[in-house]
């Protein structure tokens, strides 16, 4: 079945910010893909292309649109619609650059998106089972959910702050049952935070977390845990955090709220937090340019606790490489619009799978209705997504088709890490 066209539009993601759609048809199947765009990124992501005019404050993304219509277009018409790694390296020889900055990461993985769908629904399979076969996985996992339950720094607007703090049902036995324990955490939570705040704190930040005006790391942990405790859920669940660290780091040093910390200091700081509060996992525990740092944090912590490249990888196998190397982490959090196109996605989950590290299939802060990832994470066998509070349906949109996935597998649905 061979591509007939390739479109797209401009339309709006979580955020009300403009992002890419996608448009493929093949015969009679036409199918769409929305992009996500991140916040707190890293500098070495795919370049996301912005009109950078008077429309939107710059953030218009009609250029993005003209290649898919104009050269994407050209390009793939006629090619076959289940031949997604030739679709993908057409876009790649067509951009020329290293960053896809020609025709910008958003206009590519848009479209690469939409060809999955497209080739899955030529071969009448589903989409997971389509991206487990383009990965080679024969072993569909359920993902635990990293939930972001309380927000801070870039995603809510505050300075010198770790920006997010993570509840993880890693007791549960099923998906189902992981969101069950998630979402009454999450009520609890908020009715605490009502309880001591006021009714202001009942808002929420990007991914649906609360934002907690607490200076102290320590007390904003303790509060999640006393959610947790009150919903009776202490032998099931973990918590997770992710620093974004590259946000609070300044000319050698760390500063989270008015301390400053050295990189060893820092590990230090992070090691105290996990014994405490139950941590199994930190996400951009050191910024992405102190590759030293992060060489520390995993001699001290690697073995106890998974430690989660994401501004320092930005699902990229040359980073990833070098961080195997020089043992600077053992997860990658993998997000298709960092590196911009599934088959770069897949490869890099491989690589990582291959030397034992584990994946976390993650949105971005500002996402859309699309659910693709989360087909995603159940194609990869990664086991861990991390996809937002169980809360507004550009994060429940996942959620609601992963319970769908996990009522189609029936008995041979997995739950929890590869």
């Amino acid at each position: 079945m061979k591509i007939d066209y390739v479109k797209a539009r401009q339309v709006f993601d979580s955020r009300g910010n403009p992002t890419v759609e996608a448009e493929i048809k093949a015969g009679k199947i036409i199918e769409r893909a929305i992009v996500a765009s991140g916040a707190s990124t890293g500098s070495n992501e795919a370049i996301e292309l912005r009109d950078k005019e008077t429309a939107f404050k710059g953030k218009g993304v009609l250029k993005a649109v003209s290649n898919i219509n104009k050269k994407i277009n050209s390009k793939l018409k006629g090619m076959g619609i289940s031949a997604q790694k030739e679709i993908d390296s057409a876009m790649l020889e067509l951009d020329g650059t290293e960053n896809k900055s020609v025709l910008g990461a958003n206009a590519v993985v848009s479209v690469s998106m939409a060809a999955a769908r497209a080739g899955a629904k030529a071969k009448e399979i589903p989409l997971y089972q389509y991206l487990g076969e383009l990965a080679g996985n024969k072993k569909f996992v359920l993902p635990v959910p990293q939930m972001n339950v309380l927000n801070g720094g870039k995603h809510a607007g505050l300075e010198n702050d770790i920006q997010e703090r993570m509840i993880c049902p890693i007791g549960a036995k099923t998906f189902n049952e992981a969101m069950q324990i998630s979402t009454e955490i999450y009520h609890i939570l908020k009715s605490l935070m009502k309880k001591k705040f006021g009714s202001v704190a009942g808002l929420i930040g990007d991914e649906g977390g609360f934002v907690a005006q607490i200076k102290n790391e320590e007390e904003k942990l303790e509060l999640i845990l006393k959610a947790v405790e009150e919903a009776g859920y202490l032998d099931k669940v973990s918590l997770a955090i992710d620093c974004a660290s590259s946000e609070f780091f300044k000319d050698g040093n760390y500063f989270i709220g008015e301390k400053k910390f050295s990189a060893g200091e820092l590990t230090d700081f992070y090691s105290e937090l996990t014994e405490k509060f139950n941590i199994y996992s930190i996400e951009d525990g050191m910024a992405e340019e102190d590759w030293i740092g992060w060489k520390q944090l995993t001699a001290k912590l690697g073995n106890k606790i998974q430690i989660v490249g994401d501004d320092l990888l930005v699902t990229n196998i040359k980073f990833i490489e070098k961080a195997i190397k020089e043992k600077s982490c053992n997860a990658l959090l993998l997000k298709v619009n960092q590196i911009g196109s599934v088959t770069e996605s897949i490869e890099s989950a491989n690589l990582s799978f291959k030397s034992n590290w584990n994946v976390v299939v993650s949105h971005r802060s500002g996402e859309t209705e699309d659910s693709f990832i989360a087909d995603l994470a159940v194609g990869l066998g990664a086991g861990q997504s991390k996809f937002g509070a169980p809360v507004r349906s550009d994060r429940n949109a996942k959620y609601n088709q992963l319970l769908r996935i996990e009522e189609a597998l029936g008995k041979n649905a997995v739950f929890g890490k590869k």
